[in-house]
């Protein structure tokens, strides 16, 4: 079984939608053992205690710069002998050192079919505004593997959903949350858990 950490930045839906994962039976591969926030007050937090599982804030504002940053999430994950890190929400571009330690084992959702929407700038619902604006008939969900280019590693699992001709930002970042976010992440999590020898 693989040791996962879960990295976010918010409320923790997809933290939740793999927890809700975990206790379903579908991750046998896969044991969550921590949740790192880069934000003291987000909620994720709170889910992952409730959930059980060990959790703390490394906030990058406490950091000087970037560098400082990737070797405290590094030294964090290593405490853990952390196998596969997930970016769940997560703001903070994770570093080289941080990648260079876990080649093909850090998974990110985004929130859009890649290459659209994708890159710099892109997150939150800045990717369903932007998708509305460019008047798309779908949008979706993408897992993939995180390199040194935002949103430009390796996909591995997609998932299409319609836009409704009524679609706010709003309406559509759940829609792409509950029929594809939520369901990809576990499953890119199971895949890539039961792969690693």
């Amino acid at each position: 079984m693989r040791r996962v950490a879960v990295l976010v930045s918010g409320g923790g839906t997809n933290l939740q939608a793999l927890i809700d994962a975990r206790d379903a039976g579908a991750l046998p591969h896969a044991r969550l053992v921590l949740v790192l926030s880069s934000k003291a007050d987000a909620f994720a937090l709170k889910r992952a205690e409730r959930a059980g599982i060990p959790a703390r804030a490394v906030p990058r504002k406490n950091y000087a710069d970037a560098a400082a940053y990737d070797a405290a999430l590094l030294e964090a994950l290593q405490a853990h002998n952390i196998d596969v890190v997930v970016l769940a929400g997560f703001l903070s571009v994770i570093g080289p050192r941080v990648l260079a330690a876990y080649p093909n084992r850090i998974l990110n959702v985004h929130p859009s079919l890649i290459p659209a929407f994708c890159g710099d700038g892109f997150y939150g619902l800045k990717v369903h505004e932007a998708a509305l604006a460019r008047g798309v008939k779908l949008s979706g969900a993408t897992v993939h593997f995180v390199n040194e280019i935002v949103d430009g590693g390796e996909i591995l699992l997609q998932k299409a959903v319609e836009v409704q001709p009524d679609d706010t930002a709003e309406t559509l970042q759940q829609r792409v949350m509950e029929q594809a976010e939520w369901i990809l992440l576990p499953q890119a999590v199971e895949m890539l858990c039961a792969t690693i020898s």
